[in-house]
């Protein structure tokens, strides 16, 4: 009997047999094909521009289809009619395509068509919140990466579509990364593209908004959009605006002087470390705006930002006049080589107003530190009559214009008494 036993052989009964590996794998590669037919009778029979039938069609597939594993493939699908190969070429290019797509939308009232196709990826992106993931991380950087492939009106059509992706929130300005590869970076096309994507997007968000997603994205760099031989900073300013697109061109040069004016407060901080003589302070500063050069209001306010940044505020308070007017007169003979003319110095006297307005603890010594200013010979008597007058800042205003009466009375009376 215990003989009889052994011979048994095992069951399979319970047991998963696997299926082969190649099998698999053939299987696989017709899935996508078969999703999207699927995805086609879903669509055919909704009438043509019914763009909330399509929403509500599309989320009723989601409920048979799966969404997550052919999220690639959906948005082939809806954004350029049917399956896309490695390369951006069609999968089946001589095949049916979809029934409703990007691509099929009329030329005609073109924005707002597209605004209800983003609606479209809006609500089904709202029902399906797993679709958001592969739609920035996949799918937007794919297509972007052969929009080369597309035509001009195809192109454009897909750049305003992303613009309105990113002003909504659907999408993250990092896909943009795809267009600075170097097929497209040639010939402009990537900053053609990037200039619908950002003029959609600025009409629909405020810059402050588009600037802040940009950084976000990990986008610090315009240039890197255009061709090699054209990375300036004045062929982006000459781009943007002729573009239409001022407030790109503004937002890009703050952002580089803001730069600029880091590389000054690093010369200065490292020159008075080493006990630099005043001229070499003023040629480090120098060295830093001959290459890139800032407006030269900003200069003096930048240079008066980096010098007091070095000053040890820590005396006592009954001390701290003292020691601002001693440091603005070790200070002056730097600041004055950027005082070239009436404008300047007007901008330089602002820029010590708001800097005592912010430190209350130096708001009294304001007509002092105006005063040595005046006979180092930074600011003339005309820009300080100017400033008094028209030219001040809100900050404080009242009470520093009370504050100057006595020092302007004196420069005007002087003044009259040379005329005379």
């Amino acid at each position: 009997m215990s003989q009889q036993q052994s011979a048994t052989k095992p069951s399979l009964q319970g047991v998963r047999i696997r299926t082969r590996k190649g099998a698999v794998k053939a299987h696989a590669k017709h899935e996508p094909t078969v999703f999207r037919d699927q995805v086609y009778k879903h669509l055919e029979t909704v009438p043509q521009g019914d763009y909330d039938a399509v929403a509500n069609k599309l989320i009723q597939a989601g409920s048979t289809l799966e969404f997550l594993k052919y999220a690639d493939a959906l948005f082939d699908i809806l954004f350029v009619g049917g399956l896309l190969q490695p390369g951006g070429g069609y999968l089946d290019a001589e095949g049916p395509t979809s029934p409703f797509s990007l691509f099929q939308i009329k030329a005609s009232a073109e924005i707002d068509e597209i605004k209800k196709f983003v609606e479209v990826l809006n609500k089904l992106i709202r029902r399906y919140k797993y679709l958001q993931k592969p739609l920035e991380d996949n799918s937007l950087p794919t297509l972007l990466q052969y929009v080369n492939k597309r035509e001009p009106e195809q192109r454009d059509r897909f750049a305003a579509t992303i613009g309105l992706l990113l002003a909504q929130g659907l999408a993250s300005p990092t896909c943009l990364q795809s267009l600075t590869k170097d097929h497209l970076v040639k010939n402009d096309l990537s900053v053609n593209v990037l200039t619908i994507i950002l003029r959609v997007y600025v009409a629909e968000a405020s810059m402050d908004h588009v600037a802040a997603a940009l950084k976000k994205g990990g986008i610090k760099d315009l240039l890197i959009f255009f061709p090699p031989n054209r990375r300036s900073d004045s062929v982006l300013d000459a781009h943007f605006r002729g573009a239409g697109l001022p407030q790109v061109a503004d937002w890009w040069t703050r952002k580089q002087n803001a730069v600029i004016k880091e590389e000054i407060a690093k010369a200065i901080k490292d020159s008075l470390e080493r006990e630099d003589q005043p001229s070499d302070v003023v040629a480090a500063v120098h060295a830093v705006v001959e290459e890139r050069p800032l407006p030269e209001a900003e200069l003096v306010a930048s240079l008066w930002q980096g010098l007091m940044a070095q000053v040890d505020w820590s005396a006592r308070p009954d001390q701290i006049e003292g020691l601002a007017l001693r440091e603005v007169s070790r200070f002056a003979p730097i600041i004055e080589p950027f005082c070239p003319g009436p404008k300047t110095e007007v901008a330089l006297i602002n820029t010590v107003q708001s800097y005592c307005y912010e430190d209350t603890r130096i708001m009294k010594a304001f007509p002092q530190i105006l005063k040595v200013l005046y006979n180092k010979d930074c600011v003339s008597d005309q820009a300080i009559i100017y400033w008094h007058q028209k030219g001040s800042k809100p900050q404080g205003r009242q009470h520093f214009l009370k504050a100057t009466e006595g020092l302007v009375k004196f420069l005007q009376e002087q003044d009259d008494s040379e005329e005379e």
